[in-house]
């Protein structure tokens, strides 16, 4: 079917809003009419770096409504409303373990443009064009997913603003309450006020962690985070963050947030962690970038370094269980979204850059 999506037609360049084609689903596909879709940076990463091949539709926080199932589908049906997230085999020794972020296949079923067989599901008068990001490609008016990563939202939320649970909120939220599972009355310092570090903060106030400190340059978000419930804030300039953290805590926190993928930044926190702390990192670095300080210093001091991939979640638990916390008032991750037309894509992106909002969620303009 012809479809509206945003195509990345060159590295670096900027998002074209285009008329191309959709394959019908395949017997273990799900077309998902596309409400809402948030906008990540692992999208612009992905973008920017050129690691699909233009011409790609990218997008990966999809949220809408079910419209045809194929064949071999029983978990969905027609008119479901759904979150898509990221694509796992379901089969491997980490799935079954519930940890599908470590999926033995989750490069090729995420990463590579594609479907596994090497075929592209979207496609212009010119030839194929990359798809099946995350297992969904949805900067688009429609896509293509998969049982394994649909998530059936209730109909007691607006579902346009579901989709970023599927990757950025669960990934800030889950690297607190699962990967590092911070306990109650646990310190917690998170570097970086976007999406990602005030999930986190989100995700401790739910795990009661205290004191709850964010470090972060720019003012609004700062604020945003103590109306989320962080105990403390602090802003960089002028000083480092092991000074900052120390005067509120002298020995130094036990755990640590990394969402900036910046080494000045990692390497000033190493400096604010007590002994035993674990140090859990998400933000997306550079190629060149290693893990602060020295291993003599992880040994002497007991340090964890985690690595941490969407919040160590299996979907359909977390999600699920982030929605119900939000129907309670105690996650309010909605406070954090702005909505932009999907037409306005380069425009969102520029205002994303430049602070002047914390999480973008892309509209369709499609009934919901």
């Amino acid at each position: 079917m012809e479809i509206t999506a945003a195509v990345a037609r060159q590295q670096g360049g900027d998002f074209t809003i285009e008329r191309v084609m959709l394959d019908e689903p395949r017997a273990d596909e799900i077309r998902v009419r596309i409400v809402g879709v948030g906008l990540c940076h692992t999208d612009l990463v992905f973008k920017d770096a050129g690691v699909i091949p233009a011409p790609v539709v990218l997008g990966h926080e999809g949220a809408g409504v079910v419209e045809a199932v194929g064949t071999a589908v029983t978990k969905v049906k027609a008119g479901d409303r759904v979150a898509i997230s990221f694509r796992s085999c379901g089969e491997c020794v980490r799935c079954k373990a519930g940890l599908p972020a470590y999926c033995l296949t989750m490069p090729m079923l995420n990463y590579i443009g594609m479907r596994p067989d090497g075929s592209k599901a979207i496609s212009d008068a010119n030839g194929p064009i990359g798809s099946n990001f995350f297992g969904q490609s949805s900067f688009a008016t429609h896509a293509l997913a998969y049982e394994r990563n649909l998530v059936k939202v209730p109909d007691a939320m607006p579902l346009e603003i579901a989709g970023p649970l599927g990757c950025g909120i669960q990934t800030g939220a889950g690297g607190v309450m699962n990967s590092m599972a911070c306990p109650a009355g646990s310190s917690l310092l998170v570097l970086g006020g976007g999406s990602v570090g005030l999930s986190a903060v989100l995700g401790a106030v739910v795990q009661g962690c205290n004191p709850i400190i964010l470090v972060e340059p720019q003012e609004a978000r700062r604020q945003l985070a103590l109306d989320l419930g962080a105990t403390h804030v602090i802003d960089p300039k002028g000083q480092t963050i092991a000074e900052a953290v120390r005067a509120i805590l002298p020995n130094g926190v036990d755990y640590a947030f990394e969402t900036t993928g910046l080494p000045a930044v990692m390497e000033d926190a190493l400096g604010a962690l007590a002994p035993h702390a674990v140090f859990g990192f998400v933000g997306v670095p550079g190629p060149e970038v290693k893990f602060p300080g020295t291993l003599s210093q992880a040994m002497t001091f007991g340090y964890t370094f985690k690595g941490i991939i969407e919040g160590d979640s299996d979907p359909d638990v977390f999600i699920p269980l982030l929605i119900d916390l939000w129907s309670q008032g105690r996650f309010p991750f909605d406070k954090l979204i702005q909505t932009y037309p999907l037409e306005k894509i380069n425009e969102a992106v520029a205002d994303q850059h430049h602070g002047k909002c914390v999480k973008v969620v892309l509209l369709t303009g499609q009934e919901a």
